[in-house]
């Protein structure tokens, strides 16, 4: 269930464009994943966007983004052409620390003043087995853009109290903050750095279905 592969798509930025796919033969779509085509937005309320790295050489720091919205367009018949965007808020940081927060959207990190987003866009899907898969896609930070790949498990789909439809998602991935410029670190006497370079993200994402728009 390779639900987001890039497609083309005029409305979308920063995204490649993809080679074509071949035509799908209806007799080989699930019923249950073609159901779940359709365009959703990401729930910031029952989502989350986090990350953890190591400081000090000793311990890990968690924090998360507490301000990001998003889309998915799914399409189940074919799901090569379904695709992903996340935007974050990068002054929503929040470690549990003020003063850590406050340096890290400052100059010396995100800058947020004059970088107030960090972006990703899918370019493409492979299956890894089961409901396990790889997103392939751009992260944006600070102006820099590079590939990034985030290992995802499909975590069904159900309608909730309210008779939204709603499916889930549960992603990871490691980056080297410095491939984004984020190089701020201080030496410790007993050697090594403050802040490590490998950031481990994580994604636990809800998302509804839009209601289908009017002729």
């Amino acid at each position: 269930m390779g639900l987001f592969n890039r497609r083309n798509n005029e409305t979308t930025t920063a995204v490649a464009t993809t080679t074509a796919t071949a035509t799908v033969d209806p007799a080989t779509v699930d019923p249950a994943l073609a159901a779940l085509s359709g365009d959703y937005t990401i729930d910031p309320a029952h989502s989350s966007i986090g990350f953890t790295v190591r400081h000090a050489m000793v311990t890990n720091v968690r924090g998360s983004f507490g301000s990001h919205q998003g889309t998915l367009s799914l399409d189940g018949a074919d799901p090569s052409r379904s695709t992903a965007a996340i935007d974050v808020d990068i002054a929503s940081i929040d470690t549990g620390i003020a003063d850590r927060d406050g340096h890290l959207r400052s100059a010396d990190f995100f800058d947020a003043e004059n970088f107030p987003a960090m972006s990703f866009r899918s370019t493409g899907a492979e299956q890894l087995g089961g409901d396990k898969y790889r997103i392939i896609g751009d992260l944006t930070i600070k102006d820099v853009t590079r590939p990034l790949s985030i290992d995802l498990e499909f975590q069904g789909s159900a309608t909730d109290v309210y008779g939204s439809e709603r499916v889930g998602f549960e992603g990871a991935a490691e980056i080297l903050r410095s491939d984004w410029g984020l190089t701020w670190n201080a030496a410790l006497e007993a050697g090594g750095v403050m802040v490590s370079d490998k950031v481990k993200l994580t994604f636990d994402i809800s998302a509804i279905k839009n209601a289908p728009q009017a002729a």
